[in-house]
């Protein structure tokens, strides 16, 4: 007897459904929770083929049906597989999104530079408030799993997590629905401790894995300073004012142009600040008001833009005091636009 698709439908549904109630599982619940608009007595049907097939048993006369250790086994080995494809997907659409990404950011800063006469900068995108997606754990062995841990942006975390006692097929099933029921949709910010705390109430023995998840979820969601990288152009464009050109000031000006943690650390600064009163986060920095002292006889002009999915970064433009203000102003609305537009378009089906 083969396990068609209808079967497989079915069995799903009984599992998932016993795992939620912890009660055995009758034919009406099941006709309520899928689509497939069959009858009671069809499924009745369905059900003692799956028990004559060995997935699923009858505890007790004229009560419903409980799962197997063959049926876990078949919905375990599917869900992690479905879940690796997955995870497998993301993997391959962050590279394709990463390259992209880079090249575009690199093109930007040129044409930027090109367009102005000026030094320019532009920051990868971090994430900011980014959602989790979803958490699979899986089963390294007896005594170890391995947490995955997907967030918006594509995000991913993989921990792994030791165990105290070993867990068995149907608690880690029902880890994986605990967790993702409660935290999926969630920032880092929304979840409470009481949340965290109701959720190792309910994990028993296996509360550390709640823990052990949680601050998994904050690496990964957690915007990653280290990381962030920085693309710049146009530094010789200085030397074209005489005003920066002098040996000394120029010296200073491409030591600090070069030092890209201090860049990045600036364009941060500056993009946390508050927005301009045309709400555009366009930000001027005249002489001494610049936070890096090497740039103390420069302005710096810096916009943040948002590509969506809470992926945020920060341009910014260098030049001498007297820079064409309205020039650069415009540039960079019209790069805000952009990259909106490159990145957001893409990224919907259907383009």
């Amino acid at each position: 007897m083969d396990l068609d698709e209808r079967k497989r439908i079915i069995l799903k549904a009984i599992i998932q459904t016993y795992l939620e109630t912890g009660e055995p599982v009758g034919s009406r619940t099941i006709s309520k929770y899928t689509d497939l608009n069959l009858s009671s007595a069809t499924i009745r049907n369905e059900m003692s083929d799956l028990e004559e097939m060995g997935y699923i048993l009858q505890p007790h006369t004229s009560a419903g049906r409980i799962p197997s250790d063959k049926g876990y086994r078949l919905y375990v080995d599917e869900l992690m597989q479905e879940k690796e494809k997955e995870v497998t997907e993301i993997k391959e659409l962050m590279i394709e999104k990463t390259d992209r990404l880079e090249k575009v950011l690199k093109q930007v800063v040129r044409v930027l530079a090109s367009n102005t006469n000026y030094a320019t900068m532009i920051t990868g995108p971090s994430y900011h408030r980014t959602k989790l997606k979803f958490i699979q754990l899986s089963r390294v062995s007896e005594y170890q799993l391995l947490a995955v841990i997907v967030a918006e942006g594509n995000l991913m975390k993989n921990q792994f997590i030791d165990l105290e006692e070993p867990i068995d097929d149907e608690q880690l099933l029902k880890l994986n629905l605990l967790l993702n029921s409660q935290l999926n949709g969630l920032t880092l910010g929304e979840i409470s401790l009481d949340m965290i705390q109701r959720m190792k109430q309910q994990a028993g023995i296996h509360s550390q894995v709640v823990s052990r998840v949680v601050d998994a979820l904050g690496e990964a969601i957690q915007p990653d300073e280290e990381d962030t990288p920085i693309y710049t152009s146009g530094a010789t464009n200085i030397f074209k004012y005489p005003e920066l050109a002098d040996t000394a000031r120029a010296s200073q000006l491409i030591s600090a142009l070069e030092d890209k943690k201090e860049l990045v650390d600036m364009l941060k600064e500056t993009s946390s600040g508050e927005e301009d009163e045309t709400g555009t986060g366009i930000q001027v920095y005249i002489g001494k008001e610049s936070p890096i002292e090497n740039m103390s006889d420069c302005s710096v002009v810096t916009a943040s833009y948002d590509l969506g999915d809470g992926m945020k970064g920060t341009i910014g433009i260098i030049g001498p005091k007297r820079m064409d203000y309205e020039n650069v102003v415009d540039n960079l609305k019209t790069l805000k636009v952009q990259l909106d537009s490159i990145f957001r378009k893409k990224d919907e089906p259907g383009t």
